[in-house]
């Protein structure tokens, strides 16, 4: 058996209250990519942070080959060779693309002075291997949230690292640049660099992992090999329990119809688009990035102004300038970023939940705190929102969570229609399950729903209806019933333009 490149020996990490690590061992060959795997609240990213030295692990040790070290600060273990590719990124945005990725390493010539030409060189290298479009002069600010996720990649570059840490590294990335980050990992391993790679995919991790470790409630649950196990026996150690990924097959009774879009268009987005969402159904958008299904839902929103187009909500036409007069007409949002666009993460979760009513709920210069409370009381409950107290920082809860609170936000100001962009993005596979359960639910109590959603799995099993987009068009509508997984990806690479149902 290859020797580990790293290698964690029950690992014990306690915060106030808190035991996030309870004696966890986990290990990383070189030239082997290691899947971490667990719901979110599970202790992955707590332990990739003590191993990047970002926190101190209160027991256990850490070896670095056969050596036992200490890592007190994140230099300490890039200094070591380990790399620490984050889920969020860690950019300086004003600064250049050459610039972060260099940041505290930047090559000088004389008097200390940055030399520039060396900088650039080393820096388009780097960006050749990533087959980006952009160059190293480039401001980080001016790129797309993707392209700054290739930046933060670029970084594990420019050393010759023993392992590298990649914490969700697809979430913002469109499949063209998946391909091309898989490539790098493959050069990686043949390098003998060994991998840790943390996902809630689970085409990914049976794509190109060797073996898989599952963590639940802090605690390490086994580590399986890639090839000789399934999505099911993930599943269930992540869990403890089977899920039910099947398609949609519910059936209850629709009411009439609640929003209505005739021929909508808005510049090179999207054009005349034309679909109609009933009380009690959900109708799934999908489609690859770009196709135009978020920009739909910000027009929906009051974010976006359309070009020609009415939208008509219980028959009556509307005009939709804000976000207010969207919220006014019972139109609500869940948008793609929830971290960026649904919360304030430093406030509590009922100041999070109640945001959107604070001038309804104001008395006199105060707000009323009771109802307030009241309001985060009932969808605490109604969707098993696991927080310990109101009071509790939203940052500081799972993913799952975090979208509850969305969510609770939202259904607070009792929408007629309710749009949830992305909704499971960045949420483990036990969360996803009870997102879609809540799903189902509101449509059950009557809610128009449109979920707009980049994984197949995810419509299939939700919507009563889906809309298939291919370049800002509808190319095809699909019933739960007829639905095709070829048909459906036909439609949204453009091979099929049957009308719309």
């Amino acid at each position: 058996m290859t020797a580990a490149a790293l290698r964690l020996e029950n690992i014990v990490k306690t915060f106030p209250g808190v035991r996030a690590l309870d004696g966890v061992s986990f290990d990383v060959r070189p030239g082997e990519v290691h899947a971490l795997m667990g719901e979110n609240g599970a202790g992955k990213s707590t332990l990739m942070k003590v191993l990047g030295g970002i926190h101190q692990p209160n027991e256990g040790t850490i070896h670095v080959g056969e050596r036992p070290v200490v890592m007190q600060t994140p230099q300490d273990a890039k200094a070591l060779g380990i790399m620490f590719i984050h889920q969020e990124l860690s950019l300086a945005t004003e600064l250049s693309v050459a610039e972060n990725i260099y940041l505290g390493a930047l090559p000088t010539r004389g008097f200390g002075r940055v030399d520039r030409a060396r900088l650039h060189a080393d820096t388009q290298r780097i960006l050749d291997k990533l087959r980006v479009s952009f160059g190293p002069g480039t401001k980080v600010g001016d790129l797309s949230i993707a392209n700054q996720q290739m930046v933060e990649i670029a970084r594990a570059l420019t050393v010759d690292p023993v392992a590298v840490i990649f914490d969700e590294p697809t979430a913002s990335l469109t499949d063209a640049e998946k391909v091309v980050l898989f490539d790098v990992i493959a050069d990686l391993k043949a390098q003998g660099v060994g991998i840790i790679y943390i996902s809630h995919r689970m085409e990914e991790i049976f794509r190109i992992t060797d073996r898989i470790s599952v963590l639940r409630d802090g605690q390490y649950r086994g580590t399986l090999d890639t090839a000789e196990t399934d999505e099911d026996e993930v599943t269930q150690l992540m869990i403890g329990r089977a899920l039910d990924l099947s398609r949609n097959t519910s059936h209850h009774q629709l009411g009439d119809v609640a929003l209505e879009v005739q021929g909508l268009s808005c510049g090179r987005l999207y054009e005349d688009i034309s679909f109609a969402v009933r009380r009690g159904e959900v109708v799934g958008f999908y489609g690859l990035v770009g196709a135009g299904r978020t920009e739909i839902a910000e027009t929906l929103f009051g974010l976006r102004e359309p070009s020609k187009g009415r939208i008509l909500l219980d028959g009556s036409e509307v005009r939709l300038g804000s976000p207010a007069d969207a919220i006014a007409h019972g139109i609500s949002l869940v948008p793609e970023d929830r971290k960026g666009q649904g919360l304030v993460l430093g406030m509590n979760c009922r100041d999070n939940m109640t945001l959107p009513q604070v001038s309804d709920l104001a008395s006199g210069m105060l707000t009323a705190e009771g109802a307030e409370t009241d309001i985060f009381a009932r969808y605490h409950e109604s969707l098993d929102i696991r927080t310990p107290s109101w009071r509790q920082t939203v940052g500081n809860l799972s993913g799952g969570n975090q979208q509850k609170i969305v969510i609770g936000k939202w259904l607070a100001m009792k929408p007629k229609v309710l749009i949830v962009d992305e909704p499971t993005r960045g949420i483990d596979v036990g969360s996803k399950a009870e997102i879609h359960n809540l799903i189902r639910g509101l449509a059950a109590d009557g809610y128009a729903v449109i979920v707009i959603s980049s994984e197949m799995p995810e419509v299939l099993h939700v919507s009563d209806r889906i809309v298939a987009m291919f370049s800002g068009r509808i190319t095809r509508t699909f019933s739960s019933e007829e639905v095709t997984e070829d048909a459906l990806v036909q439609a949204i690479s453009g091979l099929s333009e049957k009308p719309a149902a």
